[in-house]
């Protein structure tokens, strides 16, 4: 009897200490994740000499300017670079009307990175069908945003004209410079320093960016892959149920935690691509992942928001406009197309066709992400300007 009741705690002890490991490894894995999506976004500024603003040149008119917001994002793999600059830019002197597309085509073209990380499961069909539709419901939503809001930001500009209302009583003539309140750049320092490093014999930047975009992607791939394995033994019990109360709960508490851990990292890159995991391998389903996405969009607006703080001086207001148009786009598309019934469904709907289309042949998913954040923006635009 005593010998039974003393092994009780070292048996309860094993699972407990296996339990720490493995959430140990999941930050690990996790830290992993967010430095392979900052070595993609480092490999393609290094690639393109970090010239990004040259990639707005083309912008002189409102659809043109999507495009470019569009591709540009895409490219840098980073909503947040790309709407800090536009803030800048307008503080510099460009037309408002032509930023607001600008901001708009962002909002697309953040939602790569999440379709990026899906890929992880693309070996195993049921976990990609889940992950894919997880990560461009995303897209889904704020492709749809954009057809509803832009055309009535052309025709009536309520965005301009909100944000315009606003930004005097925000706006600070001060500059006091909030971005370097950016914690998780400063965490993440080190491993881009190291990634950056391993590359740098290479003979010129070009191909040190390439180079590190395939360790960028590389690294997704078998994060993503490892992630998931372990994900399956620490989400349960009280763990599960936290993760659920907070994110599973209904659509509002699920928008408020992907908002909250957006504002925490800054960057709904970052945020969308933790969640598009666990969405493969069954923790949480379309239904609630779609709010958390939603919730992300808001979230990522607090990064123009913290650049706008930086501008003093006369274009101080016009730089706060911009950037509360970045967010009233936002909180305008959740309230016009998730509170409408009728409208609702589509992002889910156009999500999970997607997801089996890519499920069938992953030549859909090559076509998808060609055609949508780089092919179809370059035709318009090079068809624009002839």
């Amino acid at each position: 009897m005593s010998t039974h009741a003393s092994s009780l705690p070292a048996d309860a002890e094993k699972p407990a200490s296996s339990q720490w490991l493995s959430w140990v490894l999941v930050v690990t894995l996790i830290y992993l994740l967010l430095a392979a999506v900052g070595a993609i976004g480092d490999g393609f500024k290094m690639a393109t000499g970090n010239n990004a603003k040259e990639l707005f040149a083309f912008a002189t008119n409102p659809f043109i300017g999507l495009m470019i917001g569009l591709c540009a994002t895409a490219l840098i793999q980073s909503s947040s670079t790309v709407t800090s600059i536009i803030v800048g830019m307008v503080a510099g002197g460009l037309p408002i009307n032509i930023a607001i597309p600008l901001i708009m085509g962002a909002n697309i073209g953040t939602s790569l990175t999440s379709t990026i990380v899906s890929l992880g499961h693309v070996r195993n069909g049921e976990k990609f069908r889940r992950a894919f539709s997880a990560a461009t419901v995303h897209d889904a939503f704020n492709i749809l945003a954009v057809f509803i809001l832009l055309p009535l930001e052309i025709a009536f500009s309520p965005l301009q004209h909100t944000a315009e209302a606003l930004a005097g009583f925000v706006a600070s003539d001060t500059g006091v410079d909030m971005k370097s309140m950016n914690v998780m750049k400063m965490a993440l320092s080190p491993a881009s320093d190291l990634l950056g490093g391993a590359v740098s014999w290479l003979p010129n930047k070009i191909w040190m960016g390439v180079s590190l975009i395939v360790i960028g992607v590389a690294m997704i791939l078998f994060v993503v892959s490892a992630i998931g394995k372990v994900l399956r033994t620490v989400m349960v019990g009280r763990a599960k149920d936290i993760m659920h109360r907070s994110i599973g709960r209904g659509p509002i508490s699920g928008m408020a935690s992907g908002m909250t851990i957006t504002v925490l990292v800054q960057s709904s890159s970052t945020t969308t691509s933790l969640i598009v995991p666990l969405a493969g391998s069954g923790v949480f389903n379309l239904k609630q992942v779609y709010p958390f996405t939603l919730g992300t969009n808001i979230g990522t607006c607090i990064t123009a928001l913290l650049a706008a703080t930086a501008i003093s001086g006369p274009t101080a207001i016009l730089a706060m406009q911009i950037a509360l148009v970045h967010l009233f786009f936002n909180v305008f598309g959740i309230a016009i197309i998730y509170l409408l019934p009728f409208l609702r469904g589509i992002p889910p709907m156009i999500a999970t066709k997607l997801a089996e289309l890519a499920q069938r042949n992953k030549l859909y998913v090559l076509a998808y992400i060609g055609g949508v954040f780089f092919a179809l923006p370059l035709i318009l635009i090079s068809a624009t300007q002839l």
